[in-house]
C-alpha cells in the first residue's frame, strides 16, 4: 500500500504544476487547488476520470507502461522524471532492486578505497546516497571544515545544508545546491523505501526546515553527477570546483565525489594554502557544529 501511495501523491504533486493554458486547454472559472483538475489530466491522457482517480488515491494497481507515458508526457516529465514515475509505479521492480542493492548502512570503507583517496591530488570524498560522508581525504578535510573532525558516517551533507546555519553561508548557490538535494533524496527513497535511517533523515528535515518541507513538496527528482560549486571557506574564502560523481563497482549506493579547481587563479591559491595545511598543520577550527 505505502509504494501506491508514494505514486498517487507524485501523480498529485505533478499534476498541480501543470496549468490549463500550459496544456492546451481553456482556463476559465475558479479553481479550488492549483494546476489541471483530475479530469482535465485524464481527458489529456486518455484514460477515465475514475481510472485515474484510482491510480492517484493509492487503489489502482499495475497500470501499463502506455498508461505511465501517456501521464508523463501530460505532466511533461523529463527522462529521470519519467523513469521514476515507473519506478513508483512497479512495487515488485522496486522489491527486486532492494533485494539486489547493497545496503547503505555501515560506515566502513575499505582500505584500498582508503589509499587512493589519499592519492588524489584534489578534494575527494566518499559518499552514500543518503548523503552520509564516509570518507574525506586530507585536502577534501580541510574544504569540509566544518565536519573534518566528525566520524565515518556521522557528518551528513544534506542536514547540514539545512539545518546548520554555516552550512547556507558555506555554499554559495545554495538554492540551487538544495532543489538538487531535496529530488536526489526523493529519488534514492523511491528506490530504497525501507531505508529506515534515510527516513529518519527525510522525517527530520521536513520538521525542522522549512525550505526543505517546500521544496519537498514539488516533488521534484533529480541526481546530479557533475558540475560546478563553489564554497565560502572559513579561512580561505570562495573556492569554485567542478565535481564528478563516481559510482563504485558493486555497490551503487556509495560513490566517490572529486573536486577539481576550475582555473580561475584565486581557487587554486587557496587550494595550495590548503593543502599546506593538510600537509603540516591541523584542521583550522569551524565556526559551526555539524549538523545543528
Amino acid at each position: 500500500m505505502r509504494d501506491h501511495q508514494d505514486f498517487g501523491a507524485y501523480l498529485q504533486a505533478r499534476r498541480a504544476l501543470i496549468t490549463p493554458e500550459s496544456a492546451g486547454l481553456r482556463g476559465g472559472g475558479r479553481r479550488r487547488v492549483p494546476g489541471l483538475r483530475r479530469e482535465e489530466l485524464a481527458q489529456l491522457a486518455g484514460i477515465s476520470v475514475e481510472y485515474y482517480q484510482r491510480l492517484e488515491q493509492g487503489r489502482a494497481v499495475h497500470p501499463s507502461d502506455e498508461v505511465l507515458d501517456a501521464l508523463a508526457e501530460v505532466l511533461r516529465l523529463d527522462a529521470f522524471e519519467r523513469e521514476h514515475l515507473h519506478v513508483l509505479a512497479r512495487p515488485a521492480r522496486r522489491q527486486r532492486a532492494r533485494a539486489a542493492a547493497p545496503a547503505a548502512d555501515g560506515p566502513e570503507v575499505r582500505p584500498e578505497l582508503l589509499r587512493l583517496l589519499d592519492h588524489v591530488t584534489v578534494p575527494a570524498m566518499v559518499l552514500t546516497d543518503r548523503m552520509d560522508v564516509l570518507a574525506l581525504n586530507p585536502l577534501a578535510r580541510r574544504l569540509f571544515v566544518h565536519g573534518a573532525a566528525a566520524r565515518p558516517g556521522a557528518w551528513n551533507l544534506a542536514a547540514f545544508l539545512f539545518l546548520a546555519p554555516a552550512g547556507r553561508e558555506f555554499y554559495v548557490e545554495w538554492e540551487s545546491i538544495a532543489a538538487d538535494t531535496v529530488g536526489q533524496l526523493r529519488a534514492v527513497a523511491a528506490r530504497h523505501p525501507d531505508d529506515a535511517a534515510l527516513e529518519a533523515l527525510i522525517t527530520r528535515l521536513r520538521a525542522q526546515s522549512p525550505a526543505f518541507r517546500t521544496l519537498w513538496a514539488r516533488a521534484d527528482v533529480e541526481v546530479r553527477t557533475h558540475g560546478t560549486k563553489s564554497f565560502r571557506h572559513p579561512a580561505v574564502g570562495t573556492l569554485t570546483f567542478s565535481y564528478e560523481t563516481l559510482p563504485l563497482a558493486g555497490d551503487e549506493r556509495r560513490r566517490i565525489v572529486t573536486l577539481t579547481p576550475v582555473p580561475d587563479g584565486a581557487t587554486e591559491a587557496a587550494l595550495q594554502l590548503l593543502a599546506t595545511w593538510a600537509a603540516e598543520a591541523p584542521v583550522p577550527p569551524a565556526r559551526e557544529a555539524l549538523n545543528a
